[in-house]
């Protein structure tokens, strides 16, 4: 078995910033030459997701809405009281969703279904930017 990994980054705007990044997964997997395995798209930090979703713009709406929604911002979070940075919910909500996601690999493509695309869901307040590790195991 091969193992390769290629890390890029993302730059995101502001708070429940959701980027597609199926292309650069896409260009790592074509990187790599591994055909059939598995792949591991990995976001370093405790603010950032990783998931799937149909990137279309009224998800786009929908998901920080249903997020606000289950975690709201203006609870009371002990984190923030902690620490005083204001992103206590961010950080309950990147645990929610996690930050990996793994992705089957077949015949050099990712195992995708026709409407979803792998996205990064940057959580924390200010705008930054995102390490992505891609992880390609097989042969």
């Amino acid at each position: 078995m091969t193992v390769k990994e290629i890390v890029f980054t993302v730059q995101t705007a502001h708070e429940l910033d959701i980027k597609d990044i199926t292309p650069q997964v896409s260009q790592a997997v074509s990187k790599s030459g591994i055909r059939d395995g598995m792949v591991l798209v990995f976001v370093p930090g405790s603010t950032g997701a990783i998931t799937t979703l149909e990137y279309e713009p009224g998800l786009l709406e929908d998901i920080p809405r249903a997020l606000e929604r289950l975690f709201p911002k203006g609870l009371r979070y002990e984190h923030h009281e902690r620490w005083q940075d204001g992103n206590g919910h961010s950080h309950v909500r990147a645990a929610f969703i996690g930050p990996s996601l793994t992705v089957p690999l077949s015949n050099g493509r990712l195992t995708l279904g026709t409407w979803q695309q792998i996205v990064l869901c940057d959580m924390d307040v200010p705008a930054r930017e995102r390490k992505i590790i891609v992880k390609i195991m097989g042969e």
